[in-house]
């Protein structure tokens, strides 16, 4: 199984999170500039030729790329406090085919969130549902933007038995 990872605007994926993640698949997490390159949804579809993705994660501003990703693959994603309602960058993003959406996507928000509020995530899930995905959303009220091990773990275990579970529907 190979899973994407995308980190946020000038962040790097951990070592201690990519133990996690290495647990349950083959990790691709390339350094990204969202900055500098207002193509990188581009780009990660080329490595998708390469890699195969079957699994996506992503984490504020990489949640974000990992969100259209997923809906352009058609792939099972965990996004993290993703930058969905309102992004700091410009990114070249596609419209979303309705016909391409992954089954399943979960949420992890923070509750003291500052940066991308987890009430302006649930309202723009609201109001941009994709009708044929399954969503989990999970809020933590003590956790911020940044994500702790601890809390992580969890979440990616979670993901992976709900990834279990579709594959035996």
């Amino acid at each position: 199984m190979t899973l994407l990872y995308l980190h946020g605007l000038e962040s790097k994926l951990s070592p201690e999170k990519r133990d996690v993640l290495e647990r349950f698949a083959t990790v691709i997490a390339p350094d990204m500039d969202y900055n500098s390159d207002p193509n990188i949804f581009k780009l990660l579809l080329k490595n998708n030729n390469e890699h195969s993705f079957d699994l996506i994660m992503g984490s504020s501003m990489g949640g974000f790329m990992a969100y259209y990703i997923a809906n352009t693959i058609k792939c099972p994603a965990l996004l993290f406090n993703p930058a969905l309602p309102h992004r700091p960058i410009a990114q070249n993003i596609p419209e979303i085919d309705s016909k391409n959406t992954p089954a399943f996507l979960q949420f992890v928000l923070g509750g003291q969130d500052e940066v991308i509020k987890a009430n302006s995530t649930l309202k723009w899930l609201a109001e941009n549902r994709l009708p044929t995905v399954d969503i989990k959303i999970s809020i933590h009220n003590e956790l911020g933007h940044q994500i702790p091990v601890s809390i992580f773990e969890k979440e990616v275990i979670e993901f992976f038995k709900q990834i279990e579970l579709l594959k035996l529907n």
